[in-house]
């Protein structure tokens, strides 16, 4: 009999401590923790925190662990100094994922532009977009060098697709970040390592459908071809909004039920409807 845990994701909690965060959620009877942002710890908290961890059921994923100066990670970076700053902290990630007897660690898809962080989700400011195959061979080269070191730490790297809205579509004149296509998201997996997962974000995947004109149903069942984990959620087609589902949502019956990585991410405070939402995947799943 299989035993699948369904995740939860902590990005609802980006503005507390994660120290504050996981005995919330555990005092809460949450113990599969997908732990991803909050606030900065210090060194010293950080250590203790990690040595928590290795009690509980967690995956790190993206934004994790906080880094100390905010920044936005662009693994397709033109920039040298972005570039080596957002390797050097997957790579930490990774170690940290290690620690903890993570199987997994995840991270988003690479951007043609380098852009604010506090416009990241929102509409960005206008700047010039890289070359696109430039942008998709160093982000290429980024995920290469990124496997080598998880494979010698013995954790598998995921990428999660990016969420195109159309205002950001408009603003450019064009798509500024890699991998919201299904097309774009099949060619990049056949040139990468076998053993890299692929995390498909079905929300990200629903607004994009909306901006670049795709069939949601048939996208994400081509895509269920290469998925090694979900996140899941649900929104209005137009913004990505991290919003609740049930079992009759668009997306549920059409999950890969073989797989060991499903994470809700839905940003919302209310206990009780993320305990209802993880029970009746699990039920489903198993």
């Amino acid at each position: 009999m299989k035993n699948i845990k369904v995740f939860v994701s902590t990005g609802y909690y980006k503005n507390i401590s994660p120290i504050k965060t996981l005995k919330y959620l555990i005092k809460k009877k949450i113990n599969d923790i997908e732990f991803s942002g909050g606030l900065p710890m210090s060194l010293n908290e950080e250590k203790k925190f990690f040595k928590k961890l290795e009690k509980h059921n967690i995956r790190l994923h993206n934004y994790f662990p906080p880094p100390k100066e905010k920044f936005v990670i662009n693994l397709a970076s033109s920039n040298r100094n972005i570039l080596k700053r957002s390797i050097a902290h997957v790579k930490k990630s990774i170690l940290y994922s290690k620690k903890i007897n993570a199987k997994y660690f995840s991270f988003h898809a690479g951007f043609r532009i380098d852009p604010d962080i506090k416009k990241l989700g929102k509409k960005f400011e206008k700047v010039k977009m890289e070359n696109k195959n430039k942008s998709e061979n160093i982000f290429l080269r980024s995920v290469e060098n990124i496997n080598r070191f998880a494979i010698r730490n013995k954790v598998k790297i995921l990428i999660e697709n990016n969420v195109i809205n159309k205002k950001n579509l408009s603003l450019f004149n064009g798509n500024p970040l890699l991998l919201t296509h299904p097309t774009d998201i099949l060619k990049f997996f056949k040139k990468t390592p076998r053993n890299i997962g692929f995390l498909l974000d079905v929300g990200h995947l629903k607004v994009s459908s909306k901006t670049e004109n795709f069939d949601l149903i048939q996208s994400l069942k081509r895509l269920n071809k290469i998925v090694s984990g979900y996140h899941l959620s649900e929104n209005n087609f137009f913004e990505d909004q991290n919003a609740g589902f049930s079992k009759n949502t668009w997306f549920v019956k059409l999950l890969k039920k073989d797989l060991d990585y499903y994470t809700i991410e839905v940003y919302d405070n209310n206990i009780g409807k993320i305990k209802k939402i993880k029970s009746f995947l699990e039920k489903s799943l198993n």
